[in-house]
């Protein structure tokens, strides 16, 4: 396909997953990620009580707050949404915040599907 013939939005989309892969992503490992719950079950058991509890779920971004060292995500899977709490520093340990500052926050976007791994809590 000419690039003349794509779209603004399909420009810039195909520039962020060159972008990833140049940064050693595979934006592409859907089969490869293990997914321990769903949204909807989730919730449903989800007791302020109840010992901490890690799940790893996938589905595709509807919708995004970024504030700083701090986001949030509306994740929706199969089942349903949830939200999603994403910290920088929790995903950048060290001092390269990369991942969190250009990945995060600049190459994914509405409509990409991610697998997120975490711990549940109520914010």
């Amino acid at each position: 396909m000419n690039i003349l013939e794509l779209s603004e939005q399909e420009i810039v989309r195909r520039g962020s997953l060159d972008e990833m892969r140049r940064r050693g992503i595979d934006p592409f490992p859907a089969d490869e990620f293990p997914v321990t719950g769903y949204s909807d079950e989730i919730k449903e058991t989800f007791t302020d009580d109840a010992p901490q509890r890690e799940v790893s779920v996938a589905g595709r971004i509807m919708g995004r707050r970024i504030m700083g060292k701090a986001s949030f995500l509306e994740l929706q899977d199969s089942h349903g949404r949830i939200q999603v709490y994403v910290n920088r520093d929790e995903i950048c340990q060290g001092e390269d915040k990369d991942l969190y500052n250009v990945v995060f926050k600049k190459l994914l976007d509405i409509g990409d599907f991610v697998g997120i791994r975490g711990y549940v809590f109520r914010t």
